[in-house]
Formats: C-alpha cells, structure tokens, sequence
C-alpha cells in the first residue's frame, strides 16, 4: 500500500506534477493494513509530500481549500496512529527523508540523498541534506544531555563537567555543519522555489480559513508549516541549559513541541522537569562547572547570531529582491518554478515573523532575545 502512495509521490519530483484532476481519481487506501511504526512513519512522510505539493503546486493564489477523502482520510488516521498532525513536519522533511546512495557509505552529504522530493531540484536536496547533518552534529550533544542530567542527580561533578564540554563541541559542530547551507541552497531558488512547499495554513493570508480534510470534518483545520523549530535538539539545550526566549516568542515555540514524535516531546519534557543545571552549578561554587556551562551559553549563542546571518541571505535579502522584481530562481531551481510567494513575505512558514522569531523552516532556529545569567565570570 505504501508503495502505491510512494508511486504518486515521484510525480511530485523533477518536471511532474500531481495534477489537481488526477487527485480525486486516486484509490482511497485504508491505514490500517500499515504494520509497524517503520511503515507509518514512512506512510506519513509520504502522504505529507503529496499533500504539500498537490496543494500548493498553482501557487498562493491557487492554493486547493479541500484535500480530497482519498488523501485525507489515511493521512489522518496514519497521524493520529502517530500522534503527529497531518502536515508536512520537520520529523517527515528532514528526518525521515533521506537514505545512503551506498549502504555501507559515511552519513556523509556526498553518499546522501532524499527519498521524495518536490520542486527545487539541487537545492532542495542540499536544504534537506545540510539540515540533517546540522542534526546529525547534535547527537553527541543529546547524548551528552543526558549524560548531565544523570550526574546531577548522582552528584558526579567530573562527569558532569565532561558532558558539559562534549555539548559545547557539538554545539560548534552544529555550526560548522550550517555553513554548508551556502554551498547547497541558492537562496533565490529557496525563496522563490522551496519555501511555499513548506507553508501551512495557519495564520497564512494565503489560506485564512484553513484547510478542509474530507471525510474527516466538515469544518476547516488549521496547522503550521514545517520549521525546524520543531526539532527536538535546540529545545533540549534551552531546558538543559535554562534558556528564556521572550514572552512573545515562547507561546510559538511551546506550539511547535506539538509537532514533535511523542517521544521526542517526552525527552524534552524529562529535561525541563529535571534538576536545575544552573542551579547545581550556582550551588556548588565549582570554578570548572562555571566555565563549562558558560562555554555552552556562548556556543549556543554563537549558533543562533549565524543562524541570523542564513535567514538574512536566504530570507531577508530574498524578500526585498523580489519585492523589487529581481528574484530570479535560475537554472539550479528545477521545473516548476513559479512565482515567488508574497503571502508570508514578512513570516516564517511556521507562521511567525522573522523578525521576531527565527522560526522559519530552514534551519534549526529559535529566538532572540533569550535570556540566561550564566553562571558569572
């Protein structure tokens, strides 16, 4: 059954297009006969992909108000199966999406590709990829995360000190692997191209009223857009670490949590409710402890000023370009490259503005201002 809805997805790919009057033609498939969390998983991430491109493939202005019963009724009961809501996520664009071109090969970009793709050609790829590897960087810093946490609690100071230093490092990691975003995504592509394919239809001008999901409500449903600030990794560090994004963006990012795997929630749910970092390092006057967690802070902050310098070039400078008519997406855009979207010109495809929360689905990305006294100098 999934490779009959992964068969309609590659005519998602490179000069096709799920036409809006092959749709409804569609079999509708029932879920149920899925087996296991690996083949919903799958599901998901396929029946996201068609719904983003089937909706959006005419653009803002013909942007589809129903999804049909043969879509929409097995893409709800694989989400509700998955605790996921039934929209394209950063757990299905990023990853789920991708598989080695050789087996045995390195996580490497080189021996990496996406498994469904949609209009954007090279730099949807490099998009996808480049992300996955920013998360990819994070592992040892979970690891390390709850290395820390369990040496709270079992009063290991050395311990903790390592973990504190590892996180550090991945953290770094982490933006070095987000500098290779300049050379995969031309952001004209990006802005004119991929970005609508991530849209939403919450909070979106393009869609005020939501979507209808046939043959599940009669009333309209109104979801964000995939954001890499539903991503688990940044939302473990800040509860680690004690960071405070502002009273405007926090009730987003609260938000985007419920876009998460249920297990990926739960971990950053037992990192906030456990014992206070900060607080154990106050308390125990460590010179060592002071230093590594500082060290942390400073490198998360470096990572959220560069991830400003991304949304600059890929969003900021791409909004004013075409503002001015001159966002031209070029060779590296693949077919179907249309006019660039103007609905979110001043939001994140969350939906938020960027200029308030860098949110957008680009890159792992959060907020500022955000707060944390460290633990002094």
């Amino acid at each position: 059954m999934v490779r009959r809805w992964l068969y309609a997805a590659g005519e998602l790919g490179p000069g096709q297009g799920l036409s809006l009057s092959s749709m409804p033609k569609m079999p509708q498939l029932s879920a149920r006969h899925l087996r296991g969390r690996e083949e919903l998983h799958l599901a998901h991430l396929v029946l996201s992909f068609i719904t983003m491109g089937y909706l959006w493939q005419e653009g803002e202005e013909g942007a589809v108000k129903v999804l049909p019963r043969n879509l929409a009724v097995p893409f709800w009961e694989v989400s509700q199966a998955l605790g996921l809501p039934p929209i394209l996520s950063h757990a299905d664009f990023v990853l789920a999406n991708w598989r080695r071109r050789n087996p045995n090969g390195p996580l490497e970009i080189e021996n990496l590709d996406t498994i469904i793709s949609l209009p954007g050609g090279e730099s949807l790829r490099g998009f996808i990829l480049v992300t996955l590897l920013v998360e990819k960087a994070a592992v040892p810093g979970i690891k390390a995360t709850v290395q820390a946490v369990r040496a709270i609690l079992q009063l290991d100071e050395e311990t903790l000190h390592r973990a504190l230093r590892e996180l550090a490092e991945a953290i770094g990691d982490m933006s070095k692997a987000l500098k290779r975003m300049h050379d995969y995504v031309d952001p004209a592509v990006f802005y004119s191209v991929i970005r609508i394919f991530l849209s939403g239809w919450k909070d979106n001008p393009a869609m005020p009223d939501g979507l209808i999901y046939e043959g599940v409500s009669a009333e309209p449903m109104a979801y964000s857009g995939g954001s890499a600030a539903q991503s688990t990794v940044l939302h473990a560090f800040d509860e680690l670490l004690g960071i405070r994004h502002s009273e405007e963006s926090t009730p987003f990012l609260q938000r985007m949590r419920a876009y998460m795997p249920p297990p990926h929630r739960a971990f950053v749910e037992a990192i906030r409710r456990a014992p206070s970092l900060k607080q154990h390092g106050l308390a125990s006057g460590d010179a060592r402890l002071r230093a590594a967690f500082n060290q942390c802070v400073s490198a998360l902050a470096d990572f959220r000023s560069y991830h400003i310098t991304i949304v600059t070039k890929y969003i900021t400078v791409a909004v004013a370009k075409a503002r001015a008519g001159r966002a031209e997406p070029g060779d590296r855009a693949g077919p179907l490259a249309g006019k660039p979207p103007s609905a979110l010109e001043a939001k994140g495809t969350g939906v938020r503005s960027k200029s308030r929360t860098l949110a957008g689905p680009a890159f792992p990305n959060y907020s500022f201002p955000y707060t944390t006294d460290g633990l002094g100098r």
